[in-house]
């Protein structure tokens, strides 16, 4: 159960920015079993060959034990909640039977049927559910004929290294509301014990007693499952006694009239794994978390942009995945708020410089990328997305006017979005070997550096990076610029870069209101080729799309490749075929997408025992 314990959370770290209840949850994260299962059959991934080869190394890890007791075809959740002031985790699991749970806690946990005086170490029979919390551990699992729960409240005791900052321990009670009830519960905190000394890790005892302020009782707290090398004071005992107690009733409240699996409206019932967060709650954590060293600035973080702000930008996040026959893609949704979405739907919804696609490739390149966005709408924008962050009580509304003209004055938006304005293509054509001059930094016997050069043979990408720049002189002059301090040298339009050469002859080329900075001229198309035209009619729906061709890119890149390196990359080139990923413009109930894809030449098989079957080809025998 351990390792099952830690593969779940090792999903929620990975695939959240998990979701959540409006209500309730900040965030929330699915596995849709049901909808996997269509796909992909659970038993063909567990028995898989390179997975029974890793079970058979470490037993211990046998997920098909799991199998025995779960529903895999059924919804595994992850939820919670970071910013109420009782933050906590639970981990929702269908399974078969109350009484398998319950075998299965007893021969890998070694639960028993003894528990101490508040219910630890042993499990307790409630009736309609079961209760599991091991000695030296918060954590508790909780269970009834169809579900497992683990549940842990993740509230701390501030550290008095932190005092300093905004978050202070009363001398009085500490409050520890709930996020399930009103209920508050008042924790009385005794005197400061004895001078502080290093504690020896915590031994359990059935009747925990605390009635000396002395660490050495203490320190044999039954609770405390923190780092070993603090002191665990009478405050610490204390508050982690109130929380036990808080987590008991939350269980009771739960289980007791039935348990109700959690949902949230946020989740996709469509992808395979669905999640959700509440971004102003990972912003408000964040801040929190780094207050402190703020603080120590003379309280200079008063001034920073208040937390809250950020949830008035971006309502959530979601992230789902989807594990096809020949692709497997995760599609990424920002929910902004109205005002927000306003702005962002100017920004991407650019028109672009049809003067870019003079130097496409005529033909596909290994790998491209292009994005657009409006450059003038963004600065124009700028002054009230910074209104709207610093909102804070430290500064009034004349103080944030008063920022603003500022930026807007200093700001030509108009002939600053000229400098760049908002076109940015690259692309990667080829591989070539040069004759390429280096620099060799040595010693002499006198221990002086030495510098020498030398050509050596390298492969070198072709590539370019195309922008537009229609600013009527500032281009221009940069470049003559260039050229009077002799960093550039003129031929032409072009402008070749002095000094480096490890990437062969890099150059500039301006043609008007388009700027090109490249290696090689081999590709320029005329805008008229297969390659400009399809991606013409992406961009015309997506401010951002891009593609690598991995079979091509991998055979260009692998000619100099060992035997066995060149082995290895020639069966991923023979399973996938390219990665892409695009943005649409409009936004669509105040979403943007991001859709990333990983395609396979293979449709006859699900893509994740397609991923298998490479890795236990790529495996050493």
């Amino acid at each position: 159960m351990k390792h099952f314990y830690t593969l779940i959370f090792l999903f929620a770290t990975y695939f959240t920015f998990g979701q959540t209840s409006p209500d309730k949850y900040d965030y929330f994260v699915q596995f849709n079993g049901n909808q996997l299962s269509k796909k992909v059959s659970i038993d063909e991934v567990l028995n898989h060959p390179i997975i029974t080869k890793y079970i058979s190394k470490k037993p211990d890890f046998d997920l098909r034990k799991y199998a025995s007791i779960i529903k895999l075809d059924e919804k595994i959740t992850i939820h919670g909640n970071f910013l109420d002031s009782v933050p906590f985790y639970q981990v929702t699991i269908p399974v078969k039977s109350k009484e398998a749970v319950k075998q299965y806690l007893v021969e890998k946990l070694g639960a028993g049927e003894k528990s101490d005086s508040l219910g630890k170490g042993g499990i307790q029979d409630f009736g309609k559910y079961a209760v599991f919390t091991p000695s030296g551990v918060k954590r508790s699992f909780v269970w009834n004929d169809n579900y497992l729960v683990v549940f842990e409240l993740t509230k701390r005791l501030p550290s008095k290294f932190y005092d300093v900052a905004e978050t202070t321990v009363s001398s009085d009670s500490i409050e520890v509301s709930d996020a399930y009830s009103e209920t508050v519960i008042e924790v009385p905190v005794p005197m400061v014990v004895d001078t502080p000394k290093i504690a020896e890790p915590s031994v359990m005892h059935d009747e925990p007693i605390i009635e000396e302020t002395t660490v050495a009782e203490t320190e044999k707290d039954y609770l405390y499952d923190g780092n070993p090398y603090e002191e665990y004071t009478v405050e610490q005992a204390e508050f982690d006694r109130k929380l036990a107690e808080k987590q008991s009733q939350i269980i009771k409240a739960l289980f007791e009239n039935g348990f109700i699996a959690p949902s949230s409206p946020k989740i996709n019932a469509a992808a395979d794994i669905s999640s959700w967060v509440n971004y102003g709650g990972v912003m408000s954590s964040f801040y929190s978390l780094y207050n402190y060293p703020l603080g120590l600035f003379g309280g200079y973080d008063k001034y920073l942009p208040m937390q809250k702000n950020f949830g008035n930008f971006i309502k959530g996040i979601n992230v789902d995945f989807y594990f096809d026959n020949d692709n497997a893609r995760i599609e990424e949704v920002v929910e902004y708020s109205t005002e927000i979405a306003e702005v962002v739907s100017k920004i991407s919804n650019r028109k672009i410089n049809k003067n870019i696609f003079n130097y496409f490739p005529a033909e596909k390149p290994l790998g491209y990328v292009s994005y657009h966005f409006n450059t003038k709408a963004a600065l124009e924008n700028f002054p009230s997305l910074t209104t709207e962050l610093f909102q804070n009580p430290k500064f009034g509304k004349e103080d944030i006017s008063i920022i603003t003209d500022l930026i807007s004055t200093i700001v030509d938006e108009e002939a600053t979005a000229k400098l760049f304005d908002g076109d940015l293509s690259a692309f990667l054509y080829d591989v070539k070997d040069v004759e390429v001059l280096t620099k060799k930094y040595d010693y002499d016997e006198n221990f002086e550096e030495k510098i020498t050069e030398e050509k050596v043979k390298k492969s070198i990408p072709l590539f370019s990076v195309i922008f537009t720049s229609t600013h009527p002189t500032f281009g221009d002059k940069l470049l003559q610029l260039g050229v009077r301090k002799r960093i550039l040298v003129q031929n032409g339009n072009a402008y070749t870069i002095v000094g480096t050469k490890d990437y062969g002859d890099i150059f500039i080329l301006k043609d008007k209101d388009v700027v090109i900075v490249a290696n090689t001229k081999d590709y320029f198309g005329t805008g008229k080729g297969s390659f400009a035209k399809d991606t013409k009619k992406d961009l015309s729906k997506n401010y951002i799309s891009g593609k690598m061709n991995i079979a091509q890119t991998i055979k260009t890149f692998g000619k100099n490749a060992k035997d066995s390196e060149l082995d290895r990359m020639t069966k991923i080139s023979s399973q996938f075929s390219d990665v892409s990923i695009e943005s649409p413009k409009k936004l669509v109930d105040n979403k943007l997408k991001f859709i990333f894809k990983l395609n396979s030449f293979k449709s006859d098989k699900n893509i994740i025992l397609q991923t298998l079957d490479l890795a236990d080809e790529m495996t050493l025998k």
